[in-house]
């Protein structure tokens, strides 16, 4: 039997480390093809020294120094987190501003997807009912309500393909006008407007909370395409009508069926791949993340803004070590700006909670490779692809708020792939790309999620919950280019309903989480 390749992945010529890519990594003694004999055993993913690094010396990956080695690292090492300080922070000040000439990107026409128009422009994946809640109180209340609906009526509405509570932890107990508390109140106001619920509004409320409805969706929140239906449409649990808690049940699901009844009525019509609003992000990271998956998913981000979609990247902690690549690709000093006072607001929350910026990278992240944040924040960039970012969002923002239309847009977000997740849902996406090299079971039940494998290992042991595997980058099986154009004509297919994510069939829906810098009372 032959004794398999040994294989390390290099991501630039000034590199002075490499990651092993073979499964189960290599053994002490190993002999690599340029003759770099190993010293350690090497897990898949981590880093090996390709030459003899002097204490204090510089270690570059990306040709972006991750770090200073702590002490000597002799050539065939294994290079981890242990044997590295972490660079200080970028500064903020003194960086460049829009000044990455913008690539020529060529306009990609003729793709298009079945989807639903909404009265507001916007275009959803799904046909969704949204029941909104104004406060916690009610969770369990609409949790039971929910599951009838979909056991009793749902069969009754074949053109509606789901039923979805939009519970949280806010609305009561909260210091409802202080700084900040706008934030988790605009977030579940865009929620309520994603395109993917055809702009139904429905609302339980207990009745006693702070976030009233009229507060969370003032008059005018919606344009209504169907002029019979109520601006705002409440069902009060505290309402001296409900006598005992099947008559709330009831109550809720009376009105459900006149949404119901419209939502059914709708159909999917063929629009424009420019319809898309696609979010792309990362969790579970490992160092293969920033080779295959990652650059896969970059190389579609530049294919669906030729086409005229909309791609918002985010994590402003797992980007702000490469602040200064961003701020340079930014189509105008103005959002170069915009995307620096967003870094600067989330280093002072940090700060105010004292939270050292190390923290980011997980325990996973480490086993997977990345030694620091430094290190991850490299390989998050590359979601982005290469065009210019048009827009910046603050956190709960929608697109529409901003005045964006289409283009590479950052929205800002915490890292937490549940709060990303939820503020992206925020913003309008209709479709969610999520990369993993770790693996985890992310879902949600409003927005289709494509679930990307970084590792060939992974996609097979995980067959079922990985939708596309970009480890056949690592394995020499695909390119960059296969593997995103593979994922742009599995996003016209999914955004169709032609098919379904496997996060889709085993309904793996993670709660949306507010991000509340506010303080409670």
């Amino acid at each position: 039997m032959s004794t398999p390749l040994a294989l390390s992945i290099s991501m630039h010529p000034a590199d002075n480390v490499a990651i092993v890519a073979n499964d189960g990594g290599l053994p002490a003694g190993t002999v690599m093809p340029d003759g770099l004999v190993l010293i350690d055993k090497v897990p898949q993913a981590h880093k090996v020294a390709l030459v003899d690094i002097p204490e204090g010396g510089a270690v570059r990956r990306y040709n972006v120094v991750i770090g200073y080695a702590l002490k000597p690292i002799a050539a065939g090492s294994w290079v981890h987190e242990r044997l590295l300080q972490m660079p200080e922070a970028r500064s903020l000040q003194g960086l460049p501003m829009a000044t990455v000439e913008r690539p020529v990107l060529e306009p990609l026409a003729g793709h298009t997807f079945e989807g639903y128009r909404n009265a507001d422009g916007t275009v959803g994946t799904r046909n969704i009912l949204a029941i909104t809640t104004t406060v916690q109180c009610v969770a369990g209340v609409l949790d039971f309500a929910v599951r009838r609906i979909k056991a009793e009526l749902l069969p009754r509405y074949p053109n509606v393909d789901d039923v979805v509570g939009l519970e949280h932890t806010y609305g009561c107990g909260v210091a409802i006008d202080a700084v900040g508390a706008e934030i988790p109140q605009r977030t579940l106001r865009n929620i309520s407007r994603n395109p993917n619920f055809g702009g139904e509004v429905m609302v339980v409320s207990l009745g006693c909370e702070k976030l009233q409805p009229e507060r969370l969706l003032p008059p005018g929140s919606f344009p209504i395409a169907d002029e019979r239906a109520p601006q705002l449409d409440v069902v009060c649990l505290q309402d001296e009508a409900h006598v005992g808690f099947m008559s709330m049940i009831d109550s809720i699901m009376e009105r459900a069926k006149v949404h119901l009844e419209r939502l059914n009525a709708r159909r999917r019509e063929t629009v424009p791949a420019s319809a898309l609003v696609v979010g792309v992000q990362c969790g579970g990271s490992d160092a293969f993340s920033g080779v295959t998956a990652n650059p896969a998913v970059g190389f579609c981000t530049d294919l669906l803004v030729r086409a005229g979609a909309t791609v918002m990247f985010s994590e402003v902690t797992e980007v702000r070590d490469g602040i200064d690549q961003l701020t340079s690709r930014a189509s105008s000093p103005e959002v170069a700006q915009a995307m620096i006072d967003e870094m600067a607001w989330y280093d002072a929350y940090l700060d105010k909670g004292r939270v050292d910026r190390s923290a980011n990278t997980t325990p996973g992240n480490k086993k997977g490779g990345l030694s620091n944040i430094v290190e991850k924040a490299m390989g998050s960039i590359v979601k982005s692809g290469s065009a210019p970012i048009t827009g910046v969002l603050s956190p709960g923002q929608r697109l529409a708020d901003r005045g964006i239309e289409r283009g590479l847009v950052y929205a800002a977000t915490p890292a937490s792939d549940f709060i990303c997740g939820t503020l992206q849902v925020a913003a309008g996406m209709n479709l969610h790309v999520f990369t993993t090299g770790r693996g985890t079971p992310y879902g949600l039940a409003e927005v289709p999620v494509i679930k990307v494998a970084t590792r060939s290992d992974l996609a097979r042991r995980w067959h079922d919950l990985m939708d596309v595997n970009a480890g056949r980058i690592a394995d020499g099986q695909a390119s960059i280019a296969d593997v995103g154009w593979e994922l742009f004509h599995l996003m016209l297919d999914v955004a169709s309903g032609r098919k379904k994510t496997w996060a889709e069939q085993w309904k793996l829906h993670n709660a949306l989480v507010l991000f509340n810098p506010a303080p409670v009372t």
